[in-house]
């Protein structure tokens, strides 16, 4: 007789240690998110989710996610196949010891056709790796992950990875065979709750900040950089302060002088950012946002950082410093507005540089959304709307002639913020769950303007369904079609199109964004 049973949804169990950060904690797969994020729309959640990932505190109750995520059921009463439906595969929790210890395979075995290839290449992507998580008492948590990976893009990533020399979110590559990719990457942190409410985290990954898909402000779309972050939380936990410090690069030589007896060193530049986050009221958050890359290393790739780096007060660096100087200051703020326990609409809105009188920001964006939950009264039904807007010159870090740029808003030569770098994009996301059975659509359309009047467009349409193997680390398997049309007017013979058509078994636990 089979019994039926209902499991803890392990990744975003806040009430497993409430004291610590979740398993796992990184800024997780999107629509793999959207039962937590559900759970967070209510008026009764206190917690901070405009900036992920997650930090939970001892002045926060979390019990009510851990219930509703009671939601995937065992499919067998035989204890040695919950490590395949269910459980993590290595589970260390010593009876008696505040030692607790998570690992969990990577997986990505992707293979698929682009029909819109003259070429026909083959394409696919192996990827192989771990993630581990553990606790030590009731203050101290880790995480670490690593993943190897090859790849043959469709020719649209293929060509930027050309360009960028990077893979998108993913790092720097090596040629593999005739038209692919190697590349590694990985990412870990520390986690100490030194105070009930204070905590420090020290690592290598990424943040995100916002409500939105995209985000103005800070984004996870650029590759893994080293960080320390310190959350505060006031007032009962209805305010939130983050202050986080990084190192980024740009892939341009550290030095004048090459050594051709060294691998070539990059400039290195260093980041600081500080996010204040106010739960308004049960149903109104409102947040404010600094950001500032500041100049770049010397020749000997040597920061020359002034006190002002270490200063944690947000918008006081604004006041010295301006938005238009050789250290690249990026301002915002962002709203969440839950008009009801299903129904959230939010925005965003970035300021870069004002200098220029003659346009009302030369410099600025903004963003507007809505997430529906059980949308249309259908249970697990999520859809989101979300447009967004950013002028020309912002993030570049222009000098005051407005042609140099000195400390660009970048990462690995991404943007660490709005993924298309500027232009219009409209994002709408559709995703249904019954059960472990999944089907997720999306669609973006993007207008990027180039020189003299010219833009293109570029309207993507991502559809998949799949079946959930394993909660505890996202193992699925899913086919679906990636049909992108890029047009440039006045330029026919630039216009290209992607039909591709893929299958996959794969670990969806980090946002890879090609949706560009």
């Amino acid at each position: 007789m089979i019994k039926k049973h209902i499991p803890l949804f392990i990744i975003f169990n806040l009430s497993f240690l409430i004291s610590v950060a979740q398993f796992y904690n990184l800024p997780n797969d999107y629509s793999f998110n959207f039962l937590t994020q559900k759970q967070l729309a209510k008026k009764d959640s206190n917690i901070h989710s405009s900036i992920q990932p997650y930090i939970p505190f001892f002045s926060q109750k979390y019990e009510h996610i851990a219930d509703t995520h009671r939601i995937f059921k065992y499919i067998t009463d035989d204890p040695a196949l919950d490590v395949m439906f269910i459980k993590h595969v290595v589970r260390v929790e010593p009876p008696n010891e505040n030692f607790k210890l998570r690992l969990d395979p990577i997986l990505n075995l992707e293979l698929g056709k682009d029909f819109a290839d003259t070429i026909s290449r083959r394409l696919n992507n192996n990827t192989r790796g771990f993630i581990g998580s553990g606790s030590i008492g009731k203050n101290f948590y880790f995480e670490t992950l690593f993943a190897e990976n090859q790849s043959q893009f469709p020719n649209y990533i293929f060509n930027s990875a050309k360009l960028t020399t990077v893979i998108p979110g993913q790092g720097r590559w090596k040629a593999f065979k005739s038209n692919g990719f190697d590349y590694a990457f990985s990412s870990g942190f520390f986690s100490y709750q030194a105070l009930k409410n204070l905590n420090i985290q020290v690592g290598h990954g990424k943040q995100k900040i916002g409500n939105g898909y995209r985000s103005l402000l800070l984004s996870d779309n650029a590759f893994n950089y080293p960080y320390a972050r310190i959350t505060q939380q006031w007032f009962k936990g209805r305010v939130q302060y983050s202050n986080i410090y990084a190192v980024f690069m740009n892939l341009v030589s550290a030095s004048a002088i090459l050594s051709p007896y060294a691998e070539r060193l990059f400039q290195k530049k260093a980041a600081s950012f500080q996010y204040l986050s106010i739960n308004a009221t049960k149903f109104l958050n409102i947040s404010f946002f600094q950001g500032l890359i500041w100049q770049a290393g010397d020749t000997k790739n040597k920061q020359h950082l002034s006190w002002e780096y270490f200063n944690p007060i947000i918008y006081t660096n604004l006041t010295r410093f301006g938005l238009n100087t050789k250290n690249n200051i990026l301002i915002g703020s962002d709203i969440k507005f839950k008009i009801t326990n299903k129904l959230n609409i939010y925005g965003q809105i970035m300021l870069d540089d004002l200098s220029n009188t003659n346009t009302l920001g030369n410099s600025w964006g903004y963003q507007t959304g809505l997430n529906y939950f059980d949308a249309f009264s259908i249970k697990n039904l999520f859809f989101q709307t979300e447009y967004n807007y950013v002028s020309e010159r912002s993030y570049l870090g222009l000098s005051t002639n407005s042609t140099t740029i000195l400390q660009p808003y970048s990462h690995y030569n991404q943007n660490i913020a709005f993924t298309p770098n500027y232009g219009q994009e409209l994002v709408v996301v559709a995703d249904y769950k019954f059960k472990r059975f999944f089907t997720n659509v999306k669609y973006n359309y993007q207008v990027v303007p180039l020189n003299n009047n010219y833009y293109y467009t570029v309207s993507m349409l991502n559809a998949k369904v799949g079946y959930l193997i394993n909660p505890s680390y996202n193992l699925n398997v899913n086919i679906g079609v990636n049909y992108r049309v890029q047009n440039f007017n006045n330029f026919n013979n630039l216009n290209n199109q992607t039909n591709y058509v893929y299958f996959g078994f794969k670990t969806n636990l980090y946002n890879t964004y090609y949706d560009f």
